[in-house]
């Protein structure tokens, strides 16, 4: 057997609009449920939901058998971890809080076997290589990573061009509610200023001829930011989708339940 091919790199080199959504709810049904709804990748949120590497793991065995790519939100760029989840089998990874030039360059390291990296050898015992039952892994891993840095401060999007020249670098995904708290708009993603931050970031990600991500729940935001540019478009949170719906439901047969909603919008 040969190195899986990651179309989802593939699609992000050519700079397609693709269309995503959050699995945060640790538990193999609802990948399942999600995997199979017709999304072009799902994100393994490892950053704010409470997965680890053996729960990321036991997401990705049961994805395995649907047509969607995955993509892995680690809790930090961290090089130690990075090499853990590339050995269990991710080929994709959205590392957030990047905030200058030598950290991306660092993530794209940790993500490739030497001499263009860092990634430690140990193919003997990740699901990555089947276990050294994959034909040429070494030659063909490192090709087959992508990397997309999302940045979500003041401080990253300051750095914004230079991480953009960072040769590794596919995409780049820009973070509305934490860079709207950075800029001194705290759970206000959706801010008029913020908006026109998020715009002029994803300008000019696509004018250096690189993938533009965001992530909204809302319709009217994802046709907006998909105008300005973005390409990869986190378009739902399972968890958003779950807390709505059920509480729409209760509240079609207990009016006395409807109550004032939290201001942010995703």
């Amino acid at each position: 057997m040969d190195t899986p091919k990651n179309s989802f790199k593939q699609k992000a080199l050519g700079q397609e609009t693709t269309y995503g959504i959050w699995n945060g709810i640790v538990d193999t049904v609802t990948a399942e449920i999600i995997a199979g709804a017709g999304f072009d990748w799902m994100l393994i949120d490892g950053e704010h939901a409470p997965f680890d590497l053996r729960t990321i793991q036991l997401q990705l065995q049961t994805i395995a058998a649907y047509d969607v790519q995955v993509v892995v939100r680690p809790p930090v760029g961290d090089t130690v971890l990075i090499k853990q989840l590339m050995d269990i089998g991710v080929q994709s990874l959205l590392v957030p809080m990047v905030e200058s030039a030598e950290q991306a360059t660092q993530l794209v390291k940790a993500m490739r076997y030497p001499p263009e990296g860092v990634r430690g050898v140990g193919t003997a015992l990740a699901r990555a290589s089947k276990w050294n039952r994959t034909n040429n892994y070494f030659r063909d891993a490192n090709n087959e990573m992508c990397l997309i840095c999302q940045i979500e401060s003041v401080e990253g999007i300051k750095n914004l061009d230079a991480i953009l020249e960072i040769d590794g670098v596919d995409g780049v995904f820009i973070g509305p509610a934490d860079l709207g708290a950075s800029m001194g708009f705290l759970g206000q993603p959706s801010h008029p200023d913020v908006k026109a931050e998020v715009v002029k970031a994803i300008k000019t990600i696509r004018a250096s001829e690189k993938t533009a991500g965001t992530l909204t729940a809302s319709e009217e935001l994802v046709n907006y930011y998909k105008a300005a540019g973005a390409n990869m478009l986190g378009v739902g949170v399972d968890t958003l989708l779950m807390a709505k719906s059920t509480k729409q439901l209760a509240e079609l047969y207990k009016p006395e339940l409807k109550r004032n909603q939290s201001n942010t919008k995703y």
